[in-house]
């Protein structure tokens, strides 16, 4: 129903100063952020009105969606006499409206609270439509979205992930905003939340693995309203250092049912390790943390083991973060499993938790083509033996052939078999003794016994993409060091 709604806005912001899929989702975030609002307020003001109830609208009306983004005349007919357009209407946006929803942060009494997150939205985001009659085309296109039944709810947020999707297929840093779902559900099934267990993110990009365990919890039986509060209130917690993943982690989660979403925007690494108190952890820790090197050395001293590469200080975090007898699912890069470099942090997880699984992902799993794992683990008690499994789907990924869910509907059901009844290995799947693991070098690199040791080709067009990734992660640690001269 509102699919052509979303492509005629892209459509609109294609015309405009937007260039990219990171602009348009950035924009039409804010807008729909407003939209919603408005659908809120009014529900519950109807709400309240049957019960013979006071409603006080969050927002003043002046800089209510129906007084400036659409108004109507007496009939419910567009108002095009009283609608601000041209200059007026950009002078009105950036000079009224951003700094009177900015000043919300500072006016609100808790950060928990929808008024916290107006505040954080709109001191992080710029109006970047700067043609007046488009940004009115835009607005007029974002009236016709309603947020009023959990129907249209439900249609908007799978639309906003596909927006996502776009975003990250867009660009190398992909990953970094969007993780692929059945990737994503498949760590769920593995480390299977329940009501009542608290689940973060760290490092939330586009906050996919919060929505994905909602809609997973969501879905059980016999829900109770205490439940349905826990699970708005009390379960779900992520960071996010960027300010565009930000919005759109907060927006992501919004349109999936969380009213008020419990995302901090903060460098999750500026916190010292040992400042963390047994009161902030966690009962499961899901995450795709960022990959790449340079990381300043003032960020590197919060961690007692240092390391340039952003993902070893996020492992490091997220041990701490996980309560004893804590559950997690964290991708990485493949190298982490036999780097020098990551020597001293293989060992700490190894004897600080049980590493029962580690899923070898294909290449082009994500768009950058890094190669990537997944480590599933428990906080408490060592590691004694480590399942593989080594994901074949039989055909070359890409953007336009990505992973599906029947892709690991094998590696779900192995884990659960062996995690039940110990079932034997497959050629997809392995073992090893932690035991027989080299006690110098501690690698784990996955090596199938199953398979021939054949010497496998890659594509040209997959080497020169590796070598595109790795000259962006150069100039990326050049940017850092020019930033400390």
């Amino acid at each position: 129903m509102f699919e052509q709604t979303f492509k005629n806005i892209d459509t609109i912001l294609r015309s405009t100063d937007c260039q990219t899929h990171l602009d348009y989702t950035e924009q039409t975030s804010w807008m729909l952020f407003l939209k919603y609002l408005d659908d809120l307020e009014r529900t519950k003001s109807l709400e309240a009105e049957i019960e013979d109830k006071a409603y006080s609208f969050i927002i003043e009306p002046q800089y209510q969606w129906s007084a400036w983004a659409a108004p109507k005349d007496t009939n419910g007919n567009f108002d095009h006499n009283n609608a601000l357009t041209g200059d007026d209407l950009i002078e009105f946006v950036d000079g009224k409206l951003f700094p009177y929803l900015k000043s919300f942060k500072e006016r609100a009494i808790s950060s928990n609270t929808i008024e916290y997150k107006i505040g954080e939205i709109f001191g992080e985001i710029r109006n970047k439509v700067r043609q007046g009659y488009s940004l009115r085309d835009v607005l007029e296109k974002v009236d016709e979205l309603s947020f009023r039944s959990q129907n249209d709810k439900h249609e908007l947020s799978h639309l906003y992930e596909s927006k996502i999707q776009s975003m990250g297929n867009s660009g190398r840093n992909g990953g970094e905003y969007y993780t692929p779902r059945p990737l994503i559900r498949a760590m769920i099934d593995v480390v299977n939340p329940s009501i009542g267990e608290t689940i973060y993110d760290g490092a939330a990009g586009s906050a996919g693995f919060l929505c994905e365990t909602y809609d997973y919890l969501r879905k059980r039986e016999g829900l109770s309203s205490s439940d349905l509060k826990i699970l708005q209130e009390t379960t779900f917690y992520a960071k996010e250092k960027k300010p565009l993943a930000y919005v759109i982690a907060i927006m992501n989660m919004i349109l999936h049912g969380i009213e008020a979403p419990n995302v901090i925007r903060t460098n999750t690494l500026s916190e010292n390790l040992a400042d963390i108190q047994p009161n902030q952890r966690h009962d499961i820790i899901l995450a795709n943390p960022p990959f790449g090197s340079g990381e300043r050395k003032e960020i590197q001293r919060n961690f007692p083991i240092q390391s340039g590469e952003m993902a070893y200080l996020f492992m490091q975090h997220f041990i701490k973060m996980l309560k004893p007898g804590g559950r997690a699912a964290i991708v990485i890069k493949n190298t982490f499993l036999s780097n020098g470099d990551a020597l001293p942090l293989r060992r700490e997880l190894l004897e600080s938790c049980n590493l029962h699984t580690i899923l070898d992902l294909p290449a082009k799993v994500f768009t950058a083509g890094v190669r990537t794992v997944v480590l599933f683990f428990e906080k408490g008690a060592p590691t004694e033996k480590v399942w593989f499994y080594q994901l074949d789907v039989g055909r070359s990924l890409g953007k336009n052939n990505p992973l599906n869910d029947n892709d690991l509907k094998d590696f779900v059901s192995q884990q659960k078999s062996r995690s039940i009844n110990g079932e034997a290995d497959t050629e997809q799947s392995w073992s090893i003794d932690v035991s027989d693991i080299d006690q110098e070098t501690w690698d784990l690199s996955v090596k199938n016994p199953n398979k021939n040791d054949e010497v496998i080709l890659r594509e040209p067009s997959e080497i020169i993409e590796e070598i595109m990734a790795l000259d962006k992660e150069s100039e990326a640690i050049l940017g850092n060091i020019r930033e400390l001269l």
